[in-house]
């Protein structure tokens, strides 16, 4: 069944709507599990609990504190913010379909994410960390830009993150195996295709997005080492 949908800018577009509810309720499912605030908090419980070459030696209170840390910052104000936002009338819906209600949430993030990373690099958080927060704040930063133009999928740009991530770790002799990448791998197909299914995103935004992230992750890679 087609429907009709309005776009940002007005107009009528036809949208179909056969999609079946089990992989709908799926692709929503994944959707809000690796939302990209939550990649943050998946990659750094990986570093924290499941990585042997990263945090060594440190002690369980001190991971405590370090998750922590980077969640009150980098997941817990973004999320309390967007809500706000909502709350107080200045966006239209806490998905950010649109590219102005993008705006002010992106400005937040870029704050916090550079705070997050600021705190990280001066408490001398172990290199990888401080890597991936760096590429949050680019991400968040470049997106604003591109959001002039497109609404890049903000999914796409946090799982392409997560994949450029694990590869460098892979290369960089700090996973112990490489099945923390192939699970990434499959994480960015899944959150992908489950945008292309339940979102208004197009293909072109999805890919930017994904290619975008990718890329930040190196460059932010770059910068810390």
């Amino acid at each position: 069944m087609e429907q009709l949908v309005v776009t940002e800018e007005g107009n009528l577009d036809v949208k179909d709507g056969k999609i079946n509810p089990v992989v709908k309720a799926f692709a929503v499912f994944f959707s809000y599990l690796f939302h990209p605030v939550f990649v943050i908090a998946w990659v750094v419980l990986f570093l924290l609990y499941r990585n042997n070459n990263v945090f060594v030696g440190m002690e369980q209170d001190m991971r405590i504190t370090v998750f922590l840390r980077v969640f009150s910052t980098s997941i817990f104000l973004p999320l309390v913010t967007v809500l706000l936002l909502k709350g107080l009338g200045f966006i239209q819906s806490i998905q950010l379909r649109t590219q102005k209600d993008r705006i002010i949430p992106y400005v937040a993030c870029i704050t916090f994410f550079f705070w997050s990373y600021y705190v990280s690099k001066q408490l001398n958080d172990p290199l990888p960390l401080r890597a991936f927060l760096l590429s949050a704040f680019i991400a968040a930063s470049a997106s604003l830009l591109i959001n002039n133009y497109i609404k890049v999928s903000m999914h796409a740009t946090g799982v392409g993150g997560m994949f450029s991530f694990f590869l460098l770790l892979l290369f960089g002799n700090l996973l112990d195996d490489v099945l923390p990448l192939l699970l990434a791998i499959l994480i960015t197909g899944i959150t992908c295709t489950s945008r292309l299914l339940v979102s208004d995103h197009k293909q072109a935004e999805i890919t930017v997005g994904l290619i975008a992230g990718a890329l930040i992750q190196f460059v932010a890679w770059m910068i810390v080492y």
